[in-house]
């Protein structure tokens, strides 16, 4: 996304929250993100900017939120269940393979092919599945690592 996109957004938004006289940061950074999938940082200074918000404040309020990202999603987001039927029927072995198999640095969340999002999640609703794993909006029950790996094998030739 260009810079005079991202400041077309600001400035739109800047001129409807001047009116309602509240904080505009939040739905500035949800419009920038949904346009660019991602808060860059030079996104972030543009704010900043704009807004009179110190940096370290847009910043503070880009890391508080977990809804909002500072780096690319990958083109495949994976969903671990960390639920407790899930972690008794061996969830943290799952997660700690697909961390493994996606080469990420601690910290990290997106393989640096840019082709999945690791995230954990509560529960998905499917404990009798349990271990589950779910992948963009498919659900995979009764997961092993065996399954796993095939289901990653498929994913990455489909982009070939």
């Amino acid at each position: 996304m260009k810079p005079t996109e991202i400041e077309d957004i600001i400035d739109g938004l800047l001129s409807q929250h001047n009116k309602e006289s509240s904080s505009p940061l939040i739905p500035v950074l949800q419009a920038i993100q949904n346009q660019q999938g991602f808060l860059s940082d030079e996104s972030l200074r543009l704010v900043s900017d704009k807004t009179g918000a110190s940096l370290s404040r847009v910043y503070g309020v880009a890391t508080f939120y977990h809804q909002f990202r500072l780096r690319p999603e990958g083109k495949h987001k994976i969903s671990i269940c960390r639920g407790t039927a899930c972690h008794v029927a061996g969830a943290t072995d799952l997660y700690k393979q697909l961390v493994k198999e996606l080469d990420l640095s601690p910290g990290e969340d997106t393989s640096t092919d840019g082709l999945f999002t690791l995230q954990e999640v509560r529960c998905l609703g499917a404990c009798s599945l349990a271990p589950v794993v779910k992948v963009d909006e498919t659900v995979y029950g009764k997961m092993t690592a065996k399954k796993l790996q095939e289901i990653l094998d498929q994913y990455r030739e489909e982009q070939q």
